[in-house]
């Protein structure tokens, strides 16, 4: 069988790329279009002002990596929905729905009590005063968001789960546009509204995260979900399928933390550097999520996958998606790392709008630069993406915690704060240090995926069949 054959089999079959792409391309354009919010936000206050968007990625992934805690936990609806729908337990899935609320109402609770600390916080940074007035403000802000911002990601979760993957598109489409709008108003004081800069995108991430919730509300509620889905009337606590889904989730919101926390220290010791080191970093990540955000998709169509086919107790059907998903995902990430070499200006250029070329100039120089660093890395992180997501639709969460844990204090944090701190070696060094720690992550998780231990695990309860105590006598034969 030539290529293009194995191509147009590997295409159709069960756990084939197409089959991948029905599932993960409506979650690619959802979280593409976080990409999207993210990077015409930061764009926006990048023409604000420099101190704005030196002040936006510190403050913003300290507040997530607050919530990113809850949010991974209760996320992980997704994996027990998909256990569920795969094994044909309809009626799980709206009480598994409901067990994520409640993790969403404690993380909106802790969030909000981070805000009397967010001027001890910032000072304790260090960063210029204009810098830390802006990072508190914004800081205070997003916390009032802590409790919609994990509520629609359990939402989107059981959906997700179902494989029903183009509401969570469309809603996700709608709310960018709010947050964007809202961004165009308040940030820059058009239609009337005052100016406010980056307390203006702050108040719009939040309004838009309270309009997602909203929007998912409606529709889980409609009586088709109720009937199969115990939607509504599947709102009880249930302490059991509560505590199953922290044993299995918690891990899994640690290492959403964990991941979030390295790189928001790692941000932190850059900024420690001076503006132009920091806002050049700020935009290099920045850039990078417009093809990290896409893959998050494919990671969550996969985790869906693998899910759905051990409820139907058919591993060999979840490895064939996770290697037909990473076919798909290596293709994109080689391409778009190319592009970052030999176009950098493609992407960096959109910042430069409407800044003041003079200062923007050093900024620009610094930020294609490390955009080399990202296409290096872009290939271990589809590894990383893929293999992880894999295993966690199996409920191995614990080992991808230990392995984040490990590797961002040992590879990452410690590397980076002896370079840049102790020995002053510039942005590069640590530049290095996070390139190796993601390239480490690509190759462990697949060593992970390749051990096959996660075919034999399940995050639902086992389905016991009843037998009788009794057996009626087997009928005789008369000779």
């Amino acid at each position: 069988m030539n290529i293009i054959q194995r191509l147009k089999s590997r295409w159709v079959e069960n756990g084939g790329y197409a089959e991948v792409l029905r599932i993960a391309f409506p979650l690619i354009i959802s979280t593409g279009t976080w990409s999207v919010q993210h990077f015409v936000d930061r764009m926006f206050l990048t023409w604000y002002s420099p101190e704005a968007i030196a002040a936006s990625m510190p403050a913003g992934m300290l507040s997530f990596t607050i919530t990113c805690i809850f949010i991974g936990t209760a996320s992980y609806v997704g994996t027990f929905v998909a256990q569920y729908y795969g094994a044909k337990q309809y009626d799980r899935c709206g009480p598994s729905l409901w067990q994520g609320i409640y993790i969403a109402l404690i993380g909106g609770i802790v969030q909000i009590m981070f805000i009397p600390l967010a001027g001890f916080i910032f000072r304790f940074i260090g960063h210029a005063p204009g810098i830390q007035e802006c990072e508190r403000v914004y800081f205070i802000i997003l916390c009032y968001g802590g409790f919609p911002a994990v509520a629609s990601s359990a939402l989107a979760g059981f959906y997700s789960g179902l494989g029903k993957t183009w509401p969570v598109m469309w809603v996700n489409i709608v709310t960018t546009v709010v947050n964007l709008f809202l961004d165009w108003l308040l940030i820059f004081g058009h239609w009337g509204f005052p100016e406010m800069g980056i307390a203006g995108a702050g108040i719009a991430t939040v309004s838009a995260f309270f309009f997602s919730v909203i929007v998912y509300f409606l529709l889980v509620s409609r009586p088709l979900y109720e009937q199969q889905f115990k939607t509504i009337r599947g709102w009880r606590f249930d302490r059991k399928l509560l505590g199953r889904l922290i044993r299995f989730g918690f891990p899994s919101g640690i290492h959403f933390f964990i991941e979030i926390a390295g790189f928001t220290l790692f941000i932190l010791l850059i900024g420690r550097l001076g503006t132009i080191a920091l806002a050049a970093s700020n935009i290099a990540f920045n850039i990078n999520t417009l093809a990290f955000m896409p893959m998050i998709g494919v990671g969550i169509a996969i985790s869906v996958l693998v899910g759905q086919r051990l409820g139907e107790n058919n591993p060999k059907l979840a490895e064939r998606s996770t290697y037909s998903a990473f076919h798909l995902t290596l293709f994109y990430m080689v391409t778009i790392a190319i592009l970052y070499i030999a176009w950098p200006d493609l992407f960096v250029t959109p910042f430069a709008a409407q800044s003041d070329p003079s200062s923007f100039a050093p900024i620009r120089q610094l930020a294609i630069v490390l955009l080399r660093f990202v296409a290096l890395y872009s290939i271990f992180d589809a590894m990383s993406i893929v293999f992880s997501s894999a295993v966690k639709g199996a409920g191995d969460t614990r080992f991808v915690m230990f392995i984040e844990l490990v590797l961002s204090i040992l590879v990452m944090i410690i590397p980076s704060y002896i370079a840049l701190v102790r020995f002053s070696l510039g942005i590069y060094s640590g530049w290095i240090c996070a390139t190796t720690y993601i390239c480490a992550l690509g190759i462990v998780f697949y060593a992970r995926f390749l051990n096959g231990k996660w075919k034999a695990m399940r995050v639902i309860e086992e389905k016991f069949i009843a037998v009788p105590l009794q057996f009626p006598e087997a009928p005789t034969v008369e000779k």
